[in-house]
């Protein structure tokens, strides 16, 4: 993948106008209260598994309009006693397309010392990985393959009005489970994860970090016009169709953007960035970062296209969030 994006000393400095509906507030403060008429009452059930040093839970929870969203939850197994009765916690979001998988698949947090949620994406899990377990109950009107039109002619109605409220619920829900520690949260993801995160972090109060990788759904109005990728040609195939919906469908993508919840993030952040990243173009994750509204620290991978840093970036992340939990 050749470089096509700005250079990294102007991508340091790309701060770029984003269009921002007048009720942006609004409607996510609307939002969120309709979603918490439900209880916060995440159903536990023990699971029965190899993993000798972590205890896995099957969670079950409500999301966007009480509908039950499933995740796993982990904790180190605990047979010193040496563990605190309360525990800093992780709660991940997936990329796009995969489900929450096996437990085995999502063991660094909890095998480093941390509570562990990793929530599935509703109607998600059929794309890679081991499967999600999470329907999405909820219709809209034509839209393209794939999920990033579904309902956009409308905000209220767009898909991720209700992924994103399931992942401010999940915050909700863990922050009652015994062994967690509610005012030591952080949130990561990487790509959809990524961009699920920032909205979460920027929705919910308290966190003690958020961690978007190589993030997805930020700065549309670049990212639409300048990957060849899905999942952003979605849209161009869906506006190659309905020519006369271009205005309508960008409104809607702007109650969803990233770098609009970024401006209201209150929370450290550690982001990361590939630059030779054909499906999420560094400008656009820039654009999130230079728009944080609180302290954000970037990782940049020049050579690394989607994958960004893997494994190399866990260890990066695990240093940081120690960090912050000791300040």
């Amino acid at each position: 993948m050749p470089r096509l994006d700005l250079p990294l000393p102007d991508l340091r400095l790309y701060r770029p106008d984003i269009a921002e509906p007048a009720d942006f507030d609004e409607f996510w403060q609307r939002t969120l209260a309709e979603a918490r008429q439900y209880p916060d009452a995440p159903v536990l059930v023990r699971v029965d598994s190899p993993l000798s040093e972590v205890e896995v839970y099957d969670v079950t929870f409500n999301g966007f309009a009480g509908d039950p969203v499933k995740a796993w939850f982990m904790l180190p197994a605990d047979r010193s006693g040496a563990l605190p009765e309360r525990l800093p916690t992780v709660v991940e979001y997936n990329g796009y397309g995969g489900g929450r998988g096996l437990p085995h698949e999502h063991l660094g947090w909890a095998a480093s010392g941390y509570a562990y949620l990793f929530m599935d994406t509703r109607g998600q899990g059929s794309g890679w990985g081991s499967g999600g377990d999470t329907a999405d109950p909820h219709g809209s009107g034509p839209s393209g393959s794939g999920f990033m039109t579904r309902g956009i002619r409308s905000p209220d109605e767009y898909y991720y009005r209700r992924v994103f409220t399931d992942a401010v619920r999940a915050i909700d829900a863990v922050r009652t489970l015994a062994r967690v520690d509610p005012d030591r949260v952080a949130v990561c993801g990487g790509s959809q994860g990524g961009g699920i995160a920032i909205a979460a972090s920027a929705l919910s109060v308290g966190l003690v970090g958020a961690m978007p990788e190589v993030p997805f759904l930020c700065h549309f109005e670049r990212a639409v016009g300048m990957t060849g990728s899905d999942p952003y040609q979605e849209v161009v195939r869906y506006l190659a169709v309905h020519r006369d919906e271009v205005a309508q469908t960008f409104e809607t993508l702007s109650y969803f953007d990233g770098a609009n919840f970024a401006k209201r993030a209150t929370v450290p952040a550690l982001f990361s960035v590939a630059l030779l990243d054909p499906i999420c173009p560094p400008s656009t994750v820039f654009a999130a970062h230079n728009h944080w509204a609180a302290d954000a620290d970037i990782e940049v991978y020049p050579f690394n296209e989607h994958e960004g840093g893997q494994g190399h970036h866990f260890v990066r992340q695990a240093a940081w969030l120690a960090g912050q939990l000791a300040g």
